[in-house]
């Protein structure tokens, strides 16, 4: 089963991340993922354990104040790391967990809007569908309310942006998502 986690602060996140993650993996999973903003979106994937994630991540240097996670069991795609999450679209990145009954709709949308697709998952149509709404939108937040509306499905999912890099947003529909605030 997917887990999500997501992580802001004044300081390098990528410790949440990971100790969020290891919480996560009784849950079982077969990849995993992280993205940061430090700049610009960077973005580590890989199958198997997060232990492996976190190895490639200080080999990477990889750091950043704004970041999500995600643990992967493969419902949509081969466990390979190209369906891996995050996925991520012109600068937006984007974890998710559930289904999203109507990707096939939506991807065909958007690749006749010129989006190519690398990966076999329902992840990918909300990455690309929220960078879409972005050109019509004042604002993150607005991009992903109206990329929601387009979901049928129950999910929960975590968004940021490299042309937004204060702010994480999340929405769920029908499936659990638990915020916590800490000094």
């Amino acid at each position: 089963m997917c887990g999500i986690v997501g992580a802001i602060a004044r300081r390098n996140v990528v410790p949440v991340l990971i100790e969020g993650l290891k919480r996560l993996e009784y849950r079982g999973y077969d990849s995993a993922g992280v993205a940061v903003l430090n700049g610009v979106l960077q973005r580590v994937r890989c199958t198997g354990r997060v232990r492996e994630l976190e190895q490639l991540i200080q080999s990477q240097g990889i750091s950043g104040a704004l970041g999500i996670a995600h643990t992967r069991w493969a419902t949509h795609g081969a466990p390979l790391e190209r369906n891996a999450h995050p996925h991520v679209s012109g600068g937006v990145s984007v974890v998710h967990n559930g289904i999203i009954e109507n990707h096939e709709e939506i991807r065909a949308q958007l690749q006749s809007r010129g989006y190519e697709f690398t990966s076999d998952t329902d992840t990918e149509v909300i990455a690309h569908l929220v960078h879409s709404c972005l050109g019509d939108s004042e604002s993150l937040f607005d991009a992903v309310q109206a990329a929601s509306r387009e979901l049928i499905g129950a999910y929960a999912i975590a968004v940021i942006s490299e042309d937004d890099r204060s702010r994480l947003v999340v929405a769920r529909q029908g499936a659990p998502l638990l915020l916590g605030l800490a000094e």
